[in-house]
C-alpha cells in the first residue's frame, strides 16, 4: 500500500467515524428539511463558488495591470480602484450571501 492510499484510507476512516459520532448525537435525520432546503444550500454553495471564481479572475487581471503600469501614480490609482471595487463587491456579496442563507435556513420552517 502506498503512502497516498494509506493517507486516503485514514482520512476516509476518520470521516466515517465522525459521521457515526454525529449520528449518535442525534444529527442523523435531517429529512424534515426536505428537498427545498437541499436546493437552497446548493444555491448558496454555487453563489460562493461563482464569487470565488470571479475574485480569482479579478485578481489575475489586477496583477496583469500592475505588471504593465509605467509609474507610481498609475500604480496608486490602480490600487485605489481595486480596493474600492473589492469593497463594493464584498459588500454586495455579503448581502447576497445573507439573503441566500436566510432563505436556506428558513425554508424548513416555512409552511407557506
Amino acid at each position: 500500500m502506498t503512502s497516498t492510499s494509506k493517507t486516503t484510507d485514514e482520512a476516509t476512516k476518520a470521516m466515517t467515524e465522525t459521521i457515526a459520532k454525529m449520528q449518535k448525537m442525534g444529527l442523523n435525520s435531517m429529512t424534515w428539511m426536505g428537498t427545498d432546503w437541499v436546493e437552497r444550500m446548493a444555491d448558496l454553495g454555487s453563489e460562493m463558488l461563482d464569487f470565488m471564481a470571479e475574485r480569482v479572475h479579478e485578481d489575475v487581471e489586477f496583477q496583469h495591470k500592475l505588471l504593465h503600469c509605467k509609474d507610481m501614480t498609475e500604480l496608486h490609482q490602480l490600487q485605489a480602484e481595486f480596493v474600492q471595487r473589492m469593497i463594493n463587491r464584498y459588500t454586495e456579496e455579503t448581502g447576497r450571501f445573507v439573503e441566500l442563507s436566510t432563505k436556506a435556513w428558513m425554508t424548513p420552517f416555512d409552511k407557506s
